[in-house]
């Protein structure tokens, strides 16, 4: 008892020392409060696929073992392995050309067309609300496994789920500081006792402990057995909204150069092209996304072994799979229950806290629809701290509404999440190899247009194969709901509600959401273009009514033109005003000159 007590202090008091900590310096900066660095953005960005530890392989198996296919499964944790190491590379490719935040919405907005841009912004929406839903449900499934005699009580896996998420609601409105520490300091004992489990898996293994009993497997034609491994991988392929998350919440990222990056250039400076990538505000998220390299493929793999070891899987001997490897691998050191019932309570809050990078991504999105006329302006809040404050109430309502609905039951919501990402994913791959071909030649044009293609190709597979492989379980009303949002979006953006004018525009950028630099600029030109793309279908609309006599002219003025997005931008200089000015109305000077000043000024006074 004393070892698994002492063990838990331990790691806990280290990564507490680590964990990133707001200092009162660092709430102003150039986009406004709440900037972060690297800690902080891998606890906020990747608690999402980190979590995916505790879920993503027992899914993988489940669609395996019960058809004695899991010696197979090698071949998913290979199909994951690389679509993992792929969709990483484009991502952290995309940070250094779209680096002022909005993710696949920028770089379709940018590169390819509106209607684009339209789709990923409700497509992530709804992705992040899943996440929201499916994460705290997981968490209130692993606490009542705990206790079997209430599992079956809906209304619990309901109210448990509600509390997580008004939890990771509670702790975002907080900011991202308190938020970035809280969440570090359970990766970090995440990270600890993981380690130890693998310690003690390695452990029973050379003791010999033996293998669960199994059953006989059902019998498989070859046909079904390949669309079983198709299952698997798509199942197995999970939590990829942090390279979205990531990439659009990059503005919330601090602009400077990580301790590693001003180490290295101290002392190896004939590295500094290793350097320069993970230099400043986008080398920290591409640190972050580094990780989506390799960790999918490895941590997929090391459970992979074990289960197959010991013929543990999701719901053998009433647990999970992980809460099986972690039974065992536990129980090899003194005070090992104790380590287990630690490990699993811990589950449960990361499961929950998996919410936290869907909030910070909700707030990263949801602004810049209210500014293109998506989402209506008075959701527009940011408090002192940088919190959208009203955007992540508004995203926890809806979440726990969807909880209701779905009456508490994570496979009910589970099939519609994981889906919608690759969406977004397919449409940054197609904006950077239309970037390749606009701005490079020879071979450096040819391999980067080659590759992201093949990676948007890949992306759009994967998309149709989450559909396909989860299809008995729901997965075709994925095509339904994304039916309507789309529609829906559209009907929204040509009301009243989606129109905005210059003044609007610069309003809700600059003064509401509190966006200066570039990253304004960029929304500004969005929000404009996006306009145009409204004012489009509106002109189209009234001249479908003039083929049946029916004349009504478009009720508003054309936008005004958008221009390049490099001179929209100022790339040559960042701090000239907004190219919005030119199309504001500025007050009439009055006659006589400006009126006179009839108190001193307050320095002045005494």
């Amino acid at each position: 008892m004393l070892f698994a007590i002492g063990v838990l202090i331990l790691v806990t008091y280290a990564a507490y020392k680590v964990a990133p900590k707001e200092k009162d310096d660092a709430h102003e900066h150039m986009h406004g409060a709440g900037q972060i660095g690297l800690l902080a953005a891998i606890a906020l960005f990747g608690v999402d696929y980190f979590t995916s530890f505790y879920y993503g392989t027992g899914e993988l198996m489940s669609a395996l073992h019960p058809y004695g296919l899991q010696d197979y499964a090698y071949i998913a944790v290979a199909v994951i392995a690389l679509a993992n190491f792929a969709f990483g590379a484009l991502y952290m490719y995309s940070l250094g050309v779209f680096n002022e935040g909005g993710g696949s919405y920028t770089a379709s907005m940018r590169y390819l067309k509106p209607t684009l841009s339209l789709i990923v912004a409700v497509t992530l929406i709804e992705d992040y609300v899943l996440t929201i839903v499916v994460s705290a449900l997981s968490g209130g499934d692993q606490l009542l496994s705990i206790f079997p005699q209430l599992y079956e009580n809906w209304w619990l896996h309901f109210l448990i789920g509600a509390v997580l998420a008004f939890f990771t609601w509670f702790m975002t409105i907080r900011g991202r500081g308190e938020s970035s520490t809280i969440i570090f300091v359970m990766l970090g004992l995440f990270a600890g006792l993981t380690g130890l489990m693998a310690v003690g898996l390695v452990m029973a293994h050379f003791n010999g402990v033996p293998a669960a009993p199994t059953t006989p497997p059902l019998p498989v034609s070859l046909g079904q057995a390949l669309m079983h491994l198709l299952t698997a991988s798509m199942k197995g392929m999970v939590a990829l909204s942090g390279l979205e998350a990531m990439s659009n919440g990059i503005q919330f990222v601090k602009h400077e150069d990580m301790a590693l990056v001003r180490w290295g250039r101290q002392h190896l400076p004939k590295w500094e092209n290793l350097w320069s990538f993970y230099s400043g505000k986008s080398g920290i998220g591409r640190m972050v996304q580094t990780s989506f390299l390799f960790y999918g493929g490895l941590t997929t793999l090391f459970l992979t072994i074990f289960a197959i070891r010991f013929d543990v899987f999701d719901g053998t001997m009433g647990r999970s799979l992980v809460g099986n490897l972690s039974f065992i691998g536990f129980n090899q050191f003194p005070g090992g229950d104790i380590l287990f019932w630690a490990y699993q309570i811990l589950a449960v809050f990361m499961l929950a806290a998996a919410s936290m990078t869907a909030l910070q991504d909700a707030q990263a999105t949801e602004w810049r629809d209210v500014a293109i006329g998506e989402i209506p302006e008075v959701v527009i809040y940011r408090d002192k701290r940088g919190t959208f404050t009203r955007s992540v109430t508004i995203t926890f309502l809806v979440s726990v509404v969807i909880m209701l609905l779905v009456r508490g039951q994570t496979t009910v919501a589970a099939p519609f999440y994981g889906v919608g990402v690759f969406m977004p994913i397919t449409v940054m791959g197609l904006a950077v190899r239309q970037h390749f071909l606009q701005n490079y030649t020879g071979r450096a044009r040819a391999i980067g247009a080659w590759g992201a293609g093949l990676t948007a190709l890949l992306s759009g597979s994967v998309f149709v194969g989450q559909i396909v492989g989860k299809w008995e379980e729901g997965g075709w009303v994925r095509l339904i709901s994304f039916t309507i949002l789309f529609t829906s979006a559209h009907l929204l953006l040509i009301s009243p509600l989606g129109h905005r004018s210059p003044e609007q525009i610069r309003r809700i950028v600059r003064d509401k959401a509190r966006i200066q630099g570039s990253m304004g600029s960029i929304v500004e030109w969005q929000s404009v273009k996006m306009q145009q793309y409204r004012y489009s279908i509106l002109t189209y609309i009234a001249r479908f009514w003039e083929l049946f006599g029916v004349i009504r002219p478009v009720r508003y003025d054309a936008p005004p033109p958008a221009g390049d997005y490099d001179h929209a931008l100022h790339i040559d200089h960042p701090d000239a005003p907004s190219f919005l000015d030119q199309y504001i109305d500025k007050p009439a000077p009055r006659l006589g000159g400006a009126p006179k000043q009839t108190e001193r000024p307050v320095h002045e006074q005494p």
